[in-house]
């Protein structure tokens, strides 16, 4: 039992290690190379993602945090769009397309939003399979903050504030 709840422990730290990167001044690791495939069949890769603060949020539609979240994405895309920040949603591989395309059309998503049909990308940013999870990717490519589950929009905000003011 003693192990069980170590090894809890341990899983746990882990993942509140993931978001603290900037808090502790650690380097940041590099956002994955990957290419995502975007609703309208064209690619964009992780390397495009420099030179802009980006959330990229990997989600589904049978997911209700990520449902209820989306909201909350969509107004702060449309709070810093103009000031280099992008925003890009990435629908997990058992997402039926045409579930992911009807979302996105419905609730008219101003962002790019991208189908992950193989796992590929999920499984390069870090083996991805609790939604929502999004990562913080700042100017240089690299990861600075990771949500699993709904973000703290208020804190996020101030991070991209920060983030954007970075040269």
């Amino acid at each position: 039992m003693r192990l069980k709840h170590a090894l809890m422990a341990v899983a746990l730290a882990g993942v509140a290690a993931a978001g603290t990167w900037a808090v502790l001044g650690s380097a940041h690791p590099a956002a994955p190379e990957s290419t995502f495939v975007l609703l309208d069949g064209s690619r964009q890769t992780s390397a495009a993602l420099q030179g802009k603060v980006t959330l990229v949020n990997f989600w589904a539609t049978s997911c209700t945090t990520c449902v209820a979240e989306m909201p909350e994405i969509v107004a702060t895309h449309q709070k810093f769009r103009d000031r280099g920040y992008e925003t890009l949603a990435v629908a997990m591989s058992y997402d039926p397309p045409s579930y992911v395309v009807n979302f996105t059309e419905t609730r008219k998503l101003p962002f790019k939003v991208a189908i992950d049909n193989t796992g590929a990308v999920a499984k390069a940013w870090g083996d991805v399979r609790i939604t929502p999870t999004t990562y913080i990717v700042n100017k240089r490519g690299q990861i600075v903050k990771t949500y699993v589950g709904a973000p703290d929009f208020a804190e996020l905000h101030r991070l991209i504030e920060q983030l954007l003011a970075e040269a």
